[in-house]
């Protein structure tokens, strides 16, 4: 069986005030042309359809044409998605049971009862059953009527709460078992500051949201979605595909593509591939001299990085940098800064919003530091609305 594994399509994002929309219809035909080559079985899309809980018509209107000309070219496929982090899960998961009868399994939201259990999509070849075990993004708050608290009331961790609903499930060893899941895993072994983390992610205060791979190790494939950058769980068959279109400039320079993954017969193992996806435009950051910074001349997307040490005509230089750069996205300079005798180069736009606030309160205390971190979390997911 061959299906394609995608996620964080973020469809609706704007890439500093940048409007995405035509570079996504475009990367998202090139996603149905490749898909009409290879003719997968089914298409997995692990989490993050849209980049807002609440998106534009405009955004909808991308998605439901996505869908609509992979059905056309795919008749006989089988689509399944989950809601993440960025979406609204009521919304991804209505018309859910009907939309299953047509081969769209919508999942948005999790287990909520007893009787529930995380959606279970069935497949056949001709060595069987593939059991597709759909996990929509989960905070522990979220299912604690089902996995339950600690002993002091408190809901479990992030981690404790993937393994009780794993936990719950009847997993035949015999068959061939794929987890689609949108959560930050951390390989075993591996300490969260190693993680590669993309400026375009949501992160949480203390990382809170880390969840063991342990937790995958009854799979043969796990298709996980939430971190923006193609990586492995420390093993070839848990990966991230990442983003198919780079939603930050920290993305820059990323080779973005679809993991086609094929699986035969139980104790054959797993083939991934590794279609590679070429943006409309390319973000990129070019760093340098004014004089050689113009010389780089291009229709991307740029973020430009001076690093002249002598003064600059600043009208005449934003003008002719727009010329170069007719997307450009934002212009830094690079200025020197000392601070405990160490030579160090920061500008704003280097700092994130906790930094940026840490900044402003002057060395704010630990306890400060903690609420700060999470009123930030709660105003980038909306809780504050």
């Amino acid at each position: 069986m061959k299906f394609f594994h995608l996620s964080d399509l973020h469809i609706g994002l704007k890439l500093m005030n940048r409007d995405l929309g035509e570079d996504q219809i475009y990367i998202l035909k090139q996603i149905v042309e490749i898909a009409k080559k290879e003719q997968p079985q089914a298409i997995v899309i692990a989490g993050d359809i849209y980049d807002k809980a609440i998106p534009s018509a405009e955004a909808v209107g991308i998605f439901d044409r996505f869908i609509a000309h992979l059905t056309e070219s795919l008749p006989s496929a089988v689509l399944m998605m989950i809601s993440g982090n960025h979406d609204s899960a009521p919304r991804v998961n209505c018309f859910r049971s009907i939309l299953s009868k047509q081969n769209l399994y919508m999942v948005g939201i999790p287990p909520q009862n007893e009787e529930e259990y995380i959606e279970k999509v069935t497949l056949q070849d001709r060595y069987g059953n593939v059991n597709f075990y759909l996990l929509p993004f989960v905070r522990p708050s979220m299912v604690k009527s089902i996995v339950g608290v600690y002993e002091n009331g408190n809901n479990l961790s992030y981690h404790d709460t993937i393994r009780g609903l794993l936990k719950r499930e009847t997993i035949c060893r015999e068959e061939r078992n794929v987890f689609v899941s949108h959560q930050f895993y951390l390989p075993i072994g591996e300490k969260v500051e190693e993680v590669d983390r993309m400026d375009s992610e949501i992160k949480t205060v203390g990382n809170i949201d880390v969840v063991s791979a342990d937790v995958l190790e009854e799979f043969d494939y796990a298709a996980l979605g939430h971190i923006h950058k193609p990586m492995k769980v420390g093993k070839e068959q848990f990966r991230y595909c990442g983003t198919p279109l780079a939603c930050s400039v920290s993305e820059s320079g990323q080779q973005k593509g679809i993991v086609m993954v094929e699986i035969g017969e139980k104790s054959a193992g797993i083939k991934t591939t590794v279609l590679p996806l070429k943006p409309r435009r390319q973000v990129r950051i070019i760093k340098g001299s004014l004089e050689e910074v113009l010389k780089k001349a291009c229709n991307d997307y740029v973020t430009v990085i001076l690093t002249d040490q002598t003064d600059l005509d600043v009208i005449d230089m934003q003008e002719r940098i727009r010329i170069a750069f007719p997307y450009l996205l934002e212009i830094r300079r690079k200025v020197s800064r000392k601070e405990n005798d160490r030579s160090e180069f920061l500008t704003e736009a280097d700092l994130d919003p906790f930094e940026l606030c840490c900044a402003f309160l002057k060395e704010p205390d630990g306890n400060q530091k903690e609420i700060l971190r999470d009123i930030i979390n709660k105003v980038q997911r909306g809780e504050g609305k």
